[in-house]
């Protein structure tokens, strides 16, 4: 089983960037296999929509690194572990510059970028950007298209409804071929028809508490479902599990979410966020917790 962590990227963390390559390099040593970053822009006084899964808009989003910074530092001190987004706000960018930024990180890293993209949930966070929050499906589904224009073989062309892309040369590609793995977090069902019709895989996410199979198993379902009815092989699409964290929860409860999530739900990849809702204080907290998960997890 793939075991990663999310890099030190918000909150606390967040005013300490020299951590993220502090961070990325001592993963490496202690045999991580993938590291991870989020995508937040501001934490709304009084928000519309609170963060799936709570009641509340978690503090640690006052405060988050680019994304694609993070990921640029990640890829240039390490060399083996995968490098993956969970998740990049797709209809926030123009998909000329997503695709750019994934290609250039997949360079540097020498093919290891895991493309995990969504559509997004915060109303403040639309406005923010200019984006309307109504067109993010058909936004979402038109950079998937541009961004396998961009990724595939020139001359570049992508005519859609929000982004135009006149026959060019685009000759930076990603090292992976046709582009790095696409894999999509979905919670509606429309959302998982997308990921079974277009994505190499889902990212679910579970909060601190007791693993409940059902919240892998029942999406994969509707998932590969959607995959057979677009033609697709289902069981080619894979899982990547996100494990959310919070302050007081114990190494042994996160090890046991990882353990029941390969043994009940057939994940092979799972990474945990340690530094949400403030679980590590320090890069050294982090990197502590993070080898104690990984003993734990690899001696079952």
């Amino acid at each position: 089983m793939r075991i990663g962590f999310n890099l030190p990227q918000f909150g606390s963390h967040a005013h300490h960037p020299e951590g993220v390559a502090e961070f990325a390099r001592r993963a490496e040593e202690m045999g991580a296999d993938s590291l991870w970053v989020g995508d937040r822009l501001l934490a709304p006084l009084e928000p519309e929509v609170n963060y799936p899964g709570t009641t509340a808009f978690p503090a640690e989003f006052r405060a988050g690194l680019d994304p694609f910074a993070a990921l640029t530092v990640a890829a240039v001190v390490t060399t083996r572990p995968l490098l993956g987004s969970s998740v990049l706000v797709a209809p926030w960018y123009a998909p000329p510059l997503l695709a750019r930024s994934l290609a250039t990180i997949d360079q540097l890293s020498g093919g290891r970028v895991i493309a995990g993209l969504g559509a997004g949930w915060s109303p403040e966070e639309f406005r923010a950007v200019g984006v309307p929050m109504g067109e993010r499906g058909s936004r979402f589904d038109e950079c998937l298209d541009a961004l396998a224009a961009y990724w595939g073989t020139n001359p570049v062309e992508h005519h859609g409804r929000f982004w135009t892309t006149a026959a060019g040369y685009v000759d930076v590609k990603p090292v992976q071929r046709p582009g790095p793995p696409v894999y999509l977090a979905a919670f509606t069902p429309a959302g998982m028809t997308r990921v079974g019709r277009r994505a190499d895989g889902f990212l679910p996410a579970v909060t601190p508490g007791p693993f409940e199979p059902t919240i892998v198993t029942g999406p994969m379902s509707r998932i590969r479902a959607a995959a057979a009815r677009a033609g697709r092989d289902p069981h080619e699409l894979g899982v990547i599990l996100r494990v959310n964290t919070m302050a007081g929860d114990s190494v042994h409860g996160i090890a046991e979410v990882v353990l029941r999530a390969r043994d009940e739900a057939a994940v092979d990849h799972a990474f945990v966020d340690l530094t949400y809702r403030d679980l590590a204080t320090s890069v050294e907290h982090a990197v502590d917790l993070a080898g104690r998960v990984l003993d734990l997890v690899r001696a079952r």
